[in-house]
């Protein structure tokens, strides 16, 4: 059985997951779960009860459903504190920084908004400038080349184009590295499969199922 990414659109953070799917050139299937109505609807959360993107079905059945877990069960390999140390910092106070402005999109009074988008904007500089610093000169976030823990910021930091909250100039080395993954091909290829434009794999993709096929695979009746 393939493993299957159950992954979030639009914008979710679950396209990290599908670059790393793509890099590992292992076969994968997609599930594509549309928010916030799918994903916090009964069938889903049969899959994850939390109801949040992504989850991830293993080879053998097992579900995982947290980014951190599902991007180190995709790559494989011994352990890498420093790996583990920046996708901790990128899955906490990276991805943190950007709740106050989608709590403010997401039915939020005026007076509610006037709170929290300036605070969404300050929380949001100021993980760009932690990045900055433990970017500390290097093309990538961890070692001489990109790994899970590049894949899941691009991920997270194209957010940014959509909330208007920095000037990602302001931050030479988090633009580089964001430019650099955006003409990536793993990550075109998964921005192509979010926006379900035409998209051609390196890797293993073997094509989309449905959350009724997933449900099955999984023996959770639907």
């Amino acid at each position: 059985m393939d493993p299957i990414l159950l992954y979030g659109v639009p914008e979710g953070c679950s396209l990290g997951a599908i670059v790393a799917l793509e890099c590992a050139g292992k076969p994968y299937r997609l599930c594509r779960i549309e928010m916030p109505g799918e994903v916090s609807g009964e069938a889903f959360r049969r899959i994850n009860p939390l109801g949040e993107t992504p989850s991830f079905m293993t080879a053998s059945g097992e579900v995982l459903s947290q980014s951190a877990a599902i991007l180190r069960h995709i790559a494989g390999g011994p352990t890498d504190h420093r790996l583990d140390e920046m996708l901790s910092f990128l899955t906490t106070t990276f991805f943190g920084g950007f709740s106050p402005l989608w709590q403010a999109v997401e039915g939020a009074t005026e007076a509610e908004k006037a709170f929290l988008i300036p605070n969404g904007r300050r929380k949001v500089a100021k993980a760009h400038a932690q990045l900055e610093t433990l970017l500390a000169g290097r093309d990538w976030l961890v070692g001489e080349r990109p790994t899970i823990a590049d894949a899941y910021f691009f991920a997270v930091a194209r957010w940014n184009e959509f909330h208007q909250a920095i000037d990602r100039t302001a931050y030479p080395a988090v633009n580089r590295l964001f430019q650099r993954l955006q003409a990536d091909p793993a990550v075109r290829f998964a921005v192509a499969i979010e926006h379900e434009e035409p998209a051609t794999s390196a890797g293993g993709f073997r094509g989309h199922v449905s959350l009724e096929e997933v449900l099955e695979a999984v023996a959770i009746p639907a």
